[in-house]
């Protein structure tokens, strides 16, 4: 009996001193990035003149090994979901790795409202939390993180894309059809362009965008945080509803000019089907990558490469598709 006694108090300290540990550990420090000078490659962390809650806004960026301010080079600018951080993203995503091999700068920005650097998330217009309660200018503050990059780095204009899963999905979505004029091309990953908080709420989308833009899309059938059907999270359960990935494609076919009918493929053994909807010469393709029994994760790096080597989507890598399709595009 007292050993029971005895669990029953240390077991709930235990928990607590292990999150203690993780919030330590997500709290090792970073290099802060100089304003006057370009340093070595690496990643570093930059904070703006930005507050939100007491908490000024800040970003990690990744300079690519053998980077000459001389060379004017792509930026990938992505977004974490809700509750994640951009050390996480990068950590995830695997996109240091291949900026490193392929030559381009990445930006992760960090959303708002964090607490002991956790629970940071985005208003996406539809989506979520108190950023979007608050109406927070979260595409106010990555065009400052752009221009931030811009300011110091020889970033090539042309050629600046966004990438964003679940929330930084729906906020990938929100600033494609904002700043157009900005983008080469974007990837929004298990995520709605649109959606509602409360059946009492009207539905909110994206608005037109002003021009053209290429699109790659990635999602699973079986994501039941954000269903691929549209309507309300099987996961989460409540009110809030989003819209369908189709309904989101059909947005961007209008937009871009696209073909109804899109050319369709089986590849990884069946394990994903991949859809493009053509736009013809001016190459503003939309493009669909759907994951069969996925869920709500990255595509890749950190959940594929331990899977079992049958398994057709341990070599799935959504950050090299991305990437050659982003290596397609320019503004």
């Amino acid at each position: 009996m007292m050993y029971n006694k005895y669990l029953s108090v240390t077991l709930p300290l235990i928990k607590k001193f292990n999150i203690f540990l993780i919030i330590l550990i997500n709290w090792q420090c970073m290099a802060t990035l100089p304003r006057d000078v370009i340093p070595e490659s690496g990643t570093y962390e930059r904070e703006l003149d930005i507050s939100v809650a007491g908490q000024n806004r800040n970003y990690l960026i990744h300079i690519p090994k053998n980077y000459s301010i001389s060379k004017k080079v792509p930026l990938v600018v992505l977004i974490h979901g809700a509750f994640s951080t951009a050390k996480h993203m990068q950590k995830q995503s695997g996109f240091s790795e291949l900026a490193d091999r392929e030559g381009f700068l990445v930006a992760y920005p960090n959303g708002a409202f964090g607490l002991f650097g956790f629970f940071q998330h985005w208003n996406a217009g539809h989506c979520c939390g108190k950023a979007q309660s608050d109406n927070i200018d979260d595409v106010g503050f990555l065009v400052d993180v752009i221009k931030d990059i811009q300011h110091q780095f020889n970033v090539d204009s042309s050629r600046i894309y966004m990438v964003g899963f679940s929330n930084g999905g729906m906020l990938t979505y929100r600033f494609a059809a904002e700043h157009t004029e900005i983008l080469a091309a974007a990837a929004p990953m298990a995520a709605s362009l649109g959606g509602r908080a409360s059946a009492a709420d009207s539905i909110w989308i994206a608005p037109q965008p002003k021009s053209k833009l290429p699109l790659i899309i990635f999602h699973a059938e079986d994501d039941r945080h954000v269903p691929y059907s549209g309507g309300s999270s099987p996961k989460k359960g409540g009110e809030r509803e989003y819209v369908s990935v189709k309904e989101c494609i059909n947005f961007w076919i209008e937009n871009n000019g696209c073909a109804q009918n899109p050319i369709e493929e089986k590849i990884y053994q069946n394990a994903v089907t991949h859809k493009t909807w053509s736009s013809g010469l001016d190459d503003n393709d939309i493009e669909l990558y759907l994951l069969k029994e996925w869920g709500h994760k990255w595509p890749g790096g950190t959940f594929t490469k331990n899977l079992d080597t049958v398994n057709p989507l341990s070599r799935f890598d959504a950050a090299e598709l991305i990437w050659q399709f982003f290596k397609k595009h320019e503004r």
